[in-house]
């Protein structure tokens, strides 16, 4: 079999790799070849041992046992199926949700278990969190546990169902870049469009998506259809291949709409949900790949574990805040292709301003109860371009009128084209989206890094230490919540850990342990932090800054806890515990600090007793 450059690479360090870690995810892009990489991993290390592959739908399990069935004798696990597991075959297929006690059996006799989409992993969950306790506690102890996911990140506010109770590191074996370069992917190219009379403001968000009941109507009523048949017809000319685009709706009652207006223009299209017979859904993506159909509108079921390379056209009708479904969507327009040279991805939702291309996208194993609150706002992305450290990229919103009434509403970048004219509809009638969304209203994070580095040593060294010491009590007694999230993340400052970390589960095991003390500390001298809805970082440049909201003790106080890590720590231990403790900060005004504190790593009732 032949491999791709990162596939070799992982395969030859993969003994040294289950020599650190039991239990990891091994992220690859979408298209990257995770499913040969697990079939290479199968033959070269685990031939003739028992392996467990766990998916989440029905279509990966066809196309895993379609892959693992050519070089190894392979049973896909029935709901009906009793009995031990592993008798006659080597590799088991199956969903989380099948025969419950022949799978226990093999977890336990699994010399290895392979999870696919594992960004899908709930710890705390009905259908994994058994198997995850199984493996812990039965399982073979040589034994290993490893997930394959181009987006390792699980939102989710409960803090017993993070990723990183499940796995201990993620192993980054490529990104799409790279790929890019290889010739493994193709280049996407964004049309993104603000679509100006979608209204998502009334819309609650408390689960942390926009509802689906909600969110359809919404787009019925807006232009957002018009918007992406009109940007389709516009592309699709463009291109010196065939056409095969994929489209993302929130529901039936969108992808039927879209599916009527893209027929007007007399192209082929159907329409695939998570309700289409399999058989029925499989004949549909055969022609949709052959070519004979044009346009597939899908709802909910593209997004992961389906392949056709000669897709060259995104389009994304979904308003998320979910990172990973962004990322997974456009990820399958990627995969390279006789005669594909790019990939159009025409985005109508704000998808791309609000977390930007998917090949820059940065993932987490751990986030916090509110994590998505920040894509809110939809220009979140180009906010943070504005003000670099590097460069200072400024994005304009074109507005001019067009025939039909409506703005032209491209987002492009400027000096990028001549006169800065729109490339979409020729003409010059932009907004600067950064000063015209006031987005420079809270201090963004490079903005604060530069601050804290110079103002702390210059103030440290003209305080009397001696006196600032004294005050620890009183600054924490006497402060507000603003006050109470600057002190947190200065005491976090100073507390954390500046070595350096491989990997980022080592990473947040620096973090939680750090974050536990200080919670340790607060419950010891009676301060509760109340939960706020969301973290300022301006609140800490105010404290340096002795200003507005931040009060002259709580300021100085800080100030002299971070002076004194400057005065004993490396810049380069200073700028790791930095890094760290803006973490811990947002998550101790997130989710607030108690005697009732229930966490993975901290339990208050427990400390409280010993």
């Amino acid at each position: 079999m032949h491999l791709r450059n990162w596939q070799q690479k992982f395969i030859d360090s993969f003994p040294s790799i289950i020599n650190q870690h039991r239990r990891f995810i091994v992220k690859a892009p979408t298209g990257a070849g995770k499913t040969v990489l697990a079939s290479e991993i199968v033959e070269r290390y685990y031939k003739g041992k028992k392996i467990l592959v766990l998916c989440h739908r029905l279509v990966l399990l066809e196309q895993l046992e379609k892959a693992l069935g050519e070089k190894h004798t392979v049973r896909k696990l029935a709901v009906s199926d009793t009995g031990p597991a592993f008798e006659g075959y080597d590799i088991m297929l199956s969903t989380n949700m099948r025969a419950k006690e022949v799978l226990a059996d093999a977890v336990r006799k699994a010399d290895l278990i392979i999870v696919d989409e594992a960004h899908r992993v709930s710890p705390n969950g009905v259908a994994y969190k058994q198997i995850i306790d199984d493996f812990n506690e039965h399982g073979k102890a040589e034994a290993q546990f490893i997930g394959l996911t181009a987006s390792p990140e699980r939102r989710t506010g409960d803090q017993r169902d993070q990723l990183n109770l499940a796995f201990d590191a993620i192993i980054d074996c490529a990104n799409i870049e790279d790929l890019i370069e290889e010739g493994v992917l193709v280049q996407p190219v964004y049309r993104p469009h603000f679509v100006h009379d979608l209204d998502l403001g009334g819309i609650d968000i408390s689960s942390g998506d926009f509802p689906v009941a909600k969110l359809a109507p919404a787009i019925i009523k807006s232009s957002m259809i018009d918007y992406a048949v009109r940007s389709y017809n516009e592309e699709r000319s463009k291109l010196s291949t065939k056409p095969i685009s994929a489209w993302f709706c929130v529901d039936i009652s969108v992808a039927e709409a879209t599916l009527r207006c893209i027929r007007q223009f007399g192209i082929e299209a159907a329409i695939v949900t998570a309700g289409t017979p399999i058989k029925e859904r499989m004949r549909l993506l055969a022609r949709h790949e052959r070519g004979e159909i044009e346009a597939m509108v899908s709802v909910g079921v593209l997004a992961e574990g389906w392949d056709n390379p000669h897709c060259n056209i995104i389009v994304h009708l979904r308003p998320t805040l979910s990172k990973v479904l962004w990322g997974q969507s456009v990820g399958r327009g990627l995969r390279s292709a006789p005669g594909k040279e790019k990939c159009i991805i025409i985005d109508v939702s704000s998808n791309w301003s609000t977390f930007g291309p998917v090949e820059k996208l940065e993932w987490s194993l751990v986030t916090h109860r509110r994590s998505y609150m920040q894509y809110m706002n939809r220009f979140n992305w180009i906010g943070q371009q504005q003000d670099g450290e590097d460069t200072s990229d400024i994005y304009l919103l074109c507005k001019n009128e067009l025939p039909n009434r409506t703005r032209c509403s491209h987002i492009y970048k400027k000096n990028t084209y001549e006169g800065d004219t729109c490339p979409v509809c020729g003409t010059y009638a932009a907004i600067d989206i950064y000063k015209e969304q006031n987005l420079d209203s809270s201090l963004n994070e490079n903005g604060l890094h530069r601050l804290f580095f110079e103002r702390v040593p210059k103030v440290y060294e003209e305080m009397d230490i001696s006196i600032w010491n004294r005050l620890g009590g009183t600054a924490w007694k006497t402060a507000n919540g603003n006050e109470q999230a600057f002190l947190a993340f200065c005491r976090a400052f100073m507390e954390v850990s500046g070595e350096a970390t491989q990997t980022e589960s080592d990473y947040w095991d620096a973090a939680l342990a750090a974050e536990a003390r200080i919670r340790a500390y607060l419950l010891e001298k009676n301060i509760q932090i109340v939960k706020q809805g969301e973290f300022d970082l301006s609140i800490i440049a105010d404290g340096m800054l002795a200003g507005r909201k931040v009060r002259s003790l709580q300021a100085h106080y800080g100030i002299s806890l971070c002076g004194t890590v400057f005065q004993t720590h490396t810049l380069a231990e200073s700028e790791r515990k930095y890094q760290k403790a803006i973490k811990i900060a947002e998550r101790l005004a997130i989710l607030g600090c108690s005697s009732r504190d229930n966490l993975p790593y901290f339990n208050a009732a427990d400390h409280l007793a010993a």
